[in-house]
Order: C-alpha cells, then structure tokens, then sequence
C-alpha cells in the first residue's frame, strides 16, 4: 500500500508512476515465466496467452482441437503421454492445446479447416505436422526436429545406432568419407524433411552392408520402402542438391494422404500408373519396373495407386474398376494431367517395353490434356470451413427454406375469404409459436 503525506509534486507523481509501471512488468514477467513451465503437462492455450507461449519455448506443437471431435479426444491421451517425454529432451519440445472452435480468431489466422490439425511452432515459425499421432511414434518423429543438423558417427556401432533411432518416417542420408562441410549448407535446407550424418569412422563390413565400394560415398535410405540409393559424386552443390531432392522420396512413391502433402512441394511431374491393387503380384512387378524407370528418369516422379486402395482417387482420373487397367499418366500435381495417346494402358506383355513407349510419347508431345474430376460440393465447402460449419450453413438454409415455404403459405391463404384468414392466423400462431420458441 502506498501512502501519500502531504503535497505531491509533478515530479513526484511521474516518480510514482514509474514506480509502478516496473512493478507491474515485473509481475507480468513473474506471472509469465510461472505460467509456462516444461513439466510435461500438455498446456491450455487461449487468446490471453498464445503469443505468449509461442514466443517463450523454441519448440511448441500446438494441437487445435474441438471439444466435440472424437478423433481429438483420441488425439489428446497420446498427447498426455508424449508430453513428459518429449519436455525431458536436451532439447525440450513443449505440447499445448487450443479450442479452436471457441477461439475462432486464432483458428482463422492459422488457417486451422478441420480437427484436430497439429502444427510444430519453431522459434515462432509454425510449420504443419503430418507425422504419425500415437505417443512412441510422434516421439520418436519429433526428435528430428531438435537433433544436430548433421550427426558425427565414429564407429559401425554408432551407424546401426543413428539408423535405428532415425526410425522409418524419413530418409536418411549417410556421407562415407565426406567432409561435414559439403552437406552442412543441405542439411539445413533439408532438415525438416531428412536425417543427415557424417561416418568418420567404419569398417570394409559397413561398406557391404550400405553396398558401396568406394568413398567418398553418399548413401540415402528409405526404410519403411527397404529402399537405397548411392551417389559418388560430383559433389558440387549443384549435383549433391538435385541427389538430395529426388531422393527425399522414394523411387516409386504408393498414393496416399501422407504423400500427397510431401509431393505438394516437388515441382516435377508425376508418372502415375493405376492398377486394381497395389498387393497384387503383377502390380508389385509392375512397381519394379517403375523403380527402374524412376532411377532413369530423375526429372519426374513416378508414384502408384490402387483402385482397391484409395478408389476416390483413381476416380478422378478416370479409373475405376471397370477400366481397362493398369493405365498410365502424367500428372502436373493440380487440375490437369495428360494421357500419351496410344499408350493409355498397359497389357500383360513386355510391360517394361510398354513404359519406354510411354515416356517417350510423353516427351515428344503426343498426348492429350485433360482436367481431373473436380470435389464435390460438399467436399469443396469442407475443405474450405470444416464440417462444424457445413452442418450449420445446411441448417440455415434449412430454416430460410421453411420460411419462404410458410410465407407463401400465408399468401396463399390471404387468397381466401377474411374469416377464413383470421381463423388460420389464430391456428398458425397457437401452432408454429411454441415450436418457433424451442428452436
């Protein structure tokens, strides 16, 4: 408590309002650094304190969420139970929460369309989560994030060691011999996306193992597709960074949800072959071939899908189970894709033939341009606002439609003689009034 004696002064008073002014920052600071603390408990965000909290931690994945989602309510005990794992890193990656669905300004600047949407805040720059959701995966996924931009490994036992903990969700890079300075400017670039390391030290069994026969060597792994590839150079940035790009997928990329969004980034063309199923024996010869095309044809991507597997998709093209499968096209990644005229589909016979005069058609410009199926209505309007949403626009249009519709009726029987109005006016209010009243 402050207690004022006598006459004060102007300059006392701009001394007492300085006074205050620290102690309130002071307590704005205190409250601050109470408020967030990493002792891996998931914390409740809102308007109040969201910068607050983006700007207080280098790593922040933020979960936006709507109480009424089933899938966050799944989400949100994995969550629970990556926190205090991941708040005991060396570097510690804080888990939060915001209702998106009550903080709706929030939702729209970060362009939140439907729940639960997970965003990874680094140094306050968010980047969108697409990695996998149960607590020992996204653990070991989010790792990446806080690791060294290129690992130092000094033994074979050190190389087993940094693959197995890389695990499966991204490509790894090994140099063999290389300097750290030659992939350090790359590894940065690309540390979102891939895991970089640096072997010093390994034996002539690491060089059978990783199938190299001389160094400098640098091997990429895809290990959830059993994939590798090798690069010995030149070693220039030009040529490492065209390596490094085409092979942050793998050489024939399965169509999914997942790949999608990595693809979204690589500006090449997609050769996309459809067939009736991806676990079929033919089509997984089929695949083969579109590896050994892919490592031929490093200027386009060259991905898969089956009608069984994702049949919405292959629709879009044209295919379904009725069509004259597996059938080949390229794709710009957008609204249009091409069909090489004569070679639209492949037979049983000599397929590998069949591609070569595929491509080859393609790069020559005997093809036809053509748009994919668009989204439906309802598809584009979710797509855009969420589905929380969508259900209230239906039921405002609902409701207006039930007005026109009473309002019309009520013209209609304006029509007829005065008493007869009179006595519907007296039933429609005792009638609509209460249920007018529940809605």
């Amino acid at each position: 408590m402050i207690v004022l004696v006598g006459r004060i002064g102007k300059m006392d008073w701009i001394a007492i309002f300085c006074c205050l002014l620290v102690c309130n920052l002071k307590s704005v600071v205190c409250s601050t650094g109470d408020e967030f603390k990493v002792d891996g408990k998931v914390l409740e965000l809102d308007e109040s304190n969201f910068d607050s909290a983006i700007s207080s931690f280098d790593y922040i994945l933020v979960d936006f969420y709507a109480p009424w989602c089933g899938h966050c309510k799944r989400l949100s005990a994995q969550l629970d139970e990556a926190a205090p794992i991941l708040a005991g890193l060396r570097k510690p990656i804080v888990i939060a929460k915001l209702n998106a669905d009550k903080f709706t300004s929030l939702a729209r600047k970060h362009e939140i369309d439907g729940y639960p949407t997970l965003k990874l805040f680094m140094l306050g720059v968010p980047v969108d989560y697409y990695g996998p959701r149960k607590a020992d995966l996204l653990v070991r996924y989010l790792k990446k994030f806080v690791a060294p931009d290129v690992s130092i490994l000094s033994s074979d036992s050190s190389i087993s060691d940094f693959v197995e903990a890389a695990g499966t969700y991204f490509p790894i890079y090994i140099g063999f011999g290389l300097n750290e300075m030659v992939i350090s400017n790359l590894a940065i670039k690309y540390k979102k996306k891939a895991w970089f390391s640096i072997a010093k030290d390994f034996s002539e069994d690491a060089m059978v193992l990783y199938d190299f026969d001389k160094v400098p060597a640098l091997v990429v792994l895809h290990p959830s597709y059993n994939q590798q590839s090798i690069f010995y150079g030149p070693f220039e940035d030009e040529f490492l960074g065209d390596f490094i790009k085409q092979n942050l997928l793998p050489l024939a990329v399965p169509m999914n949800h997942e790949t999608l969004k990595l693809l979204k980034d690589d500006e090449r063309k997609i050769v996309l072959t459809i067939m009736q199923d991806e676990n079929e024996e033919k089509s997984l010869k089929l695949i083969k071939l579109l590896k050994a095309a892919a490592s031929a044809n490093h200027d386009l991507v060259f991905g898969y899908v089956g009608v069984k597997q994702w049949e919405e998709f292959a629709d879009a093209f044209g295919a379904n189970k009725k069509s004259n499968l597996p059938k080949l096209i390229v794709w710009n990644g957008d609204e249009e894709y091409f069909s090489v005229i004569g070679c639209e589909s492949l037979d049983d016979e000599d397929q590998g033939s069949q591609m070569s005069r595929f491509l080859d058609g393609y790069r020559e410009g005997r093809t036809e341009k053509k748009r994919i199926k668009g989204p439906s209505f309802m598809d584009f309007i979710n797509s855009i606002i969420g589905i929380r949403a969508v259900y209230i626009i239906v039921f405002l249009v609902a409701m207006l439609m039930l007005i026109r519709s009473l309002s019309k009726d009520d013209e209609d029987h304006r029509g007829g003689s005065g008493e007869e109005v009179d006595d519907h006016a007296e039933t429609e209010s005792s009638e609509y009034g209460a249920g007018k009243k529940e809605d």
